[in-house]
């Protein structure tokens, strides 16, 4: 079904993944995506363009309602009140953020403004109202030195503006609204919108060797699949309450681990079975491909609080990739 369209918003579309319903609790699966959202009043997403907007939009039901600017504008949070007040929202997810990492090293005041303030002005707004917040953070909060999956509890050590923002954000967020849900999430993709999946896909079908960064571990994760968790959150909150205990940050990424490298090559042997070439795929060192932002090298996420206080896991990666690149060149031999 259809997400709600609000003054102009736009949603994205297709099939994926879907959470599928049961106290065993909940097994996230490839599959159809039939929301476990029942009926109720509008879940505000803000938003519209990035990949999980698009995913909620097009995963969550009729009752997703997905706003981005100009009427939500994270940069102008004193005009978020107005869209609360004209949708009514029963929950709010932030699926909006500075993503520009780079870019974010010179451009603070614009990073703060959309990774701090405006998700601590959604919060202020949704305890005023008494509704359930779900902001969604990142794995750059943590410098990747770690050597092991970092923990929720572990102290955040961002090491540029984008990580120290968002960093900044989560804390404002639960000063305003101690209930909020936090999700920290990594290594995002698709089969619509700019990511690493598509991009390597795209580079693959033109050159016959890709140099790829081989010495930064993470955790891929598909905005179907975290659509999906979200979607069974907020579900389980409608059915037993918004309780204490809920609020709090929790880890939200695809089972299982790799490299950039090993997802580059995981992509594009997938497009290989579509006939796509296969281009030699060369693993390079951090240093050797040098940007403005570090990058963590280790940010892998332990999903256990997840999976304890919610009953959600999120599928293997590999098994998530396969889905969205068969879709991606279905979709685009289809066009």
């Amino acid at each position: 079904m259809a997400a709600r369209r609000y003054r102009g918003s736009a949603v994205g579309q297709g099939p994926g993944r879907t959470a599928v319903f049961g106290r065993a609790w909940l097994v996230l699966a490839v599959s159809a995506p039939v929301s476990p959202l029942g009926e109720g009043g509008p879940i505000l997403v803000i938003g519209v363009n990035g990949q999980l907007a698009q995913s909620l939009a097009a995963r969550g039901g009729p009752r997703i309602v997905t706003i981005g600017r100009p009427e939500a504008d994270l940069d102008r949070p004193e005009g978020l009140a107005a869209v609360f007040d004209k949708v009514r929202p029963v929950a709010v997810v932030n699926a909006a953020a500075w993503t520009a990492v780079d870019l974010a090293e010179t451009e603070t005041e614009g990073a703060a403004r959309a990774n701090h303030h405006g998700p601590a002005e959604l919060a202020r707004l949704c305890a005023r109202d008494g509704i359930p917040f779900i902001h969604v953070s990142t794995d750059y909060v943590f410098d990747g030195d770690k050597g092991e999956p970092y923990l929720e509890s572990d102290p955040t050590c961002p090491t540029g503006v984008y990580g120290r923002t968002k960093a900044e954000g989560e804390q404002a967020v639960l000063a305003a609204h101690p209930d909020s849900i936090i999700l920290r999430t990594a290594w995002v993709y698709s089969a619509s919108g700019k990511n690493f999946v598509r991009t390597m896909l795209n580079a693959g079908a033109k050159n016959p060797t890709l140099r790829v960064v081989g010495d930064q571990r993470g955790n891929p994760t598909s905005s179907d699949d975290l659509a999906d968790a979200i979607a069974a959150i907020i579900a389980l909150i409608e059915r037993d309450g918004l309780r204490p205990h809920y609020g709090g940050i929790y880890h939200a990424v695809g089972t299982g681990e790799t490299t950039w490298h090993g997802l580059a090559v995981a992509a594009l042997e997938q497009a290989a079975t579509h006939g796509r070439p296969m281009p030699e795929v060369i693993a390079i060192r951090t240093e050797d491909w040098p940007t403005p932002a570090k990058r963590p090298a280790d940010s892998r996420l332990d999903t256990t609080k997840l999976a304890t206080v919610f009953g959600v896991r999120l599928p293997p990666w590999r098994d998530s990739l396969r889905h969205t690149v068969d879709r991606l060149l279905t979709e685009t031999a289809g066009s």
